[in-house]
């Protein structure tokens, strides 16, 4: 990876590469980053291109003074959709194309478009090629909001400096918040996993990858409790307000010109592994991980987890001084913890207390058993990388990190399956260490319906031993067990109705399916073992055909719909469950291509 030693020389000029955004058009950074019909610019937008080294970068800053030549307005992209860009789809539901004019897209990926045109010959369907074609590009075309490179940060002060160094950032925002979630994020850029290439080029989906992991990486060293976050300096983007959550108490507090919101949502900490480990899985570029401030970060989210996984109370009874607390000023009783901000009690067992869930919703029990999951999972994955530096911290990290993984499945497997009368033995959503479970699913990954995409069931690591004279753990059966279950009227936030049956969550209330759940159970219908075909056609299917008919004709998919109203949905913009639209498509194609050349009308 010397390409990158060599990008940039300390120069006293920030490099930011802002995507799309004029700079005489003052408010288009609390728009979401595009020019609206009722602004003018006369400057061309801004590349996509990272500087290679010193001279190109200057020439770079210098060619980003405006320009005197008009060009093309690039529409905010929910006024885009407004538009309904024709030709329609030839199918009954007339779906719009929805995409940006390539000079207007935030991030343009060569083989992204030849997978497209690719799968044009592939899907026979107008209407679900259309909403292929507006879905699974949503996240480049409209979400990646800035890229640069990093100044030079005094360590002991934090002070930033105007030398530029070689350290990718890529800020993504989910779609219509004008901010960086971290789970969000990595979920968004996980979708073109099958499309990640080791590279050095500044335009290329591993350098994209590379900033988004950097930018996590210093998130979490800065605010490791916090979830959501403000645009890096470097960007030139100004921070968003965020007045709904101005009220927020949480101990320790953040500062707002760099956190947009902070709710300690574990799953937020596990997301950044999972993207660092699929970077390296995909492109072995070790080199990277050594170089920045990934070991500084993983030993960030170690300390910040491991904290959280002390009880209520000490063993002589004493209430133990939690790590974090959060009030919150609110008419919802999902936006605030209870007890001054502890949340229920806790009883210690290995796992990690979680105040939020990935809806960001407060949890009930505060062990929360997807997330823990999805962090033991990636803690172990992560490892893998952590034991391959060099150094003594590397080496000891690596082995608190197994030693933490192990001790969330011992948790788990003694507290978080429980027997239910019709399923048998399922895994909870919640537990509080006490007895004390709550039997439901959310929409949101990680979801227990999500289990198997994360492959919490398989190890590289040893697992925890039966305690003496109970069965060996089949995690198979108990996810089929937990399966059937979420997808029940048994789990009290299945919504069912004529317009999407599915799961959905407190966050939006009931009767109020979700469509990414819809296409989380069709993605893990082919992950079951020993499963029907028969079966597995016919759940894909039906998903598939709800997910079409749910987007009430705007050919894109919404955060959530009503079950018995297709009109009455949430989230013109919502890159995550857009990319997870992709994903099932590209799945089908792989599996079953030839369910994709059938009628979807």
């Amino acid at each position: 990876m010397a390409g990158r030693r060599l990008r940039v020389a300390a120069v006293a000029i920030t490099i930011s590469i802002v995507l799309l955004y004029a700079r005489n058009a003052s408010t288009s950074a609390e728009r979401g980053g595009y020019i609206s019909p009722t602004q003018s610019s006369t400057e061309p937008p801004i590349t996509t291109e990272l500087a290679e080294n010193h001279d190109s970068a200057t020439s770079l800053a210098s060619e980003s003074t405006p320009s005197p030549t008009p060009t093309k307005q690039c529409l905010h992209y929910e006024e885009l959709q407004q538009l309904r860009q024709t030709p329609l789809s030839e199918g009954k539901r007339k779906f719009p194309y929805s995409r940006p004019d390539p000079e207007c897209r935030t991030f343009q990926l060569p083989a992204l478009e030849k997978v497209i045109e690719r799968m044009k010959g592939v899907i026979k369907d107008p209407d679900l090629f259309r909403l292929f074609e507006n879905s699974y590009p949503n996240t480049l075309d409209t979400t990646i909001k800035s890229r640069s490179y990093a100044n030079v940060t005094i360590s002991t002060t934090g002070a930033i400096l105007p030398e530029v160094t070689d350290e990718e950032l890529t800020f993504v925002i989910t779609g219509d918040i004008d901010a960086m979630w971290l789970r969000d994020s990595a979920s968004q850029v996980y979708s073109y996993l099958p499309l990640l290439e080791p590279s050095d080029d500044p335009d290329s989906l591993a350098s994209l990858w590379r900033g988004l992991i950097n930018s996590h990486s210093r998130y979490i060293i800065i605010s490791p409790y916090c979830h959501s976050f403000q645009p890096p300096p470097e960007s030139g983007l100004k921070p968003s307000q965020n007045g709904a959550y101005s009220q927020n108490n949480p101990q320790p507090p953040y500062d707002p010109t760099l956190v947009f919101d902070c709710k300690w949502e574990l799953d937020s900490l596990a997301s950044f592994l999972q993207i660092s480990t699929a970077y390296y899985e995909r492109t072995k570029d070790l080199e990277f991980f050594q170089k920045y401030k990934w070991v500084q970060a993983v030993k960030a989210a170690v300390d910040a987890a491991g904290a959280m996984r002390l009880g209520t109370y000490a063993k002589d009874g004493k209430v133990e001084k939690s790590a974090w607390t959060f009030t919150g000023w609110t008419n919802r009783g999902s936006e605030t913890l209870t007890n001054n901000g502890l949340g229920n009690p806790t009883k210690e067992n290995g796992m990690v207390r979680s105040a939020f869930r990935p809806s960001d919703d407060a949890c009930i029990y505060q062990l929360l058993v997807p997330a823990n999951m999805m962090f033991a999972k990636y803690l172990e994955e992560a490892s893998l990388i952590m034991e391959k530096l060099e150094g003594d911290e590397p080496k000891n990290l690596t082995s608190v990190m197994r030693h933490f993984a192990l001790g969330i499945r011992k948790g788990i497997d003694r507290d978080a399956i429980v027997h239910h009368r019709d399923f048998g033995d399922i895994w909870a959503y919640e537990i509080d260490g006490y007895g004390g479970v709550n039997l439901m699913d959310d929409a949101n990954i990680p979801s227990l319906l999500s289990i198997p995409l994360f492959e919490y069931t398989h190890s590289k690591f040893p697992l925890p031993k039966p305690a003496k004279g109970d069965p060996k753990r089949d995690y198979a059966k108990i996810y089929r067990n937990t399966r059937n279950f979420v997808l029940s009227d048994r789990n009290p936030y299945f919504s069912k109705g004529p317009e999407l049956s599915a799961i959905g969550g407190p966050h939006l209330g009931p009767g109020k399916g979700w469509p990414m759940a819809a296409i989380v159970r069709s993605l893990t219908a082919f992950l079951i073992e020993d499963g029907d075909e028969k079966e597995l056609e016919d759940e894909v299917k039906e998903q598939l055909m709800m997910v079409l008919d749910s987007t009430s004709g705007t050919g894109v998919i919404h955060e959530s719909v009503n079950a018995w109203n297709q009109g009455d949905w949430s989230r013109a913009w919502f890159g995550w469950a857009n990319g997870l639209l992709g994903e099932l498509v590209m799945k089908i194609e792989s599996e079953h291509k030839t369910w994709l050349a059938d009628s979807w009308q």
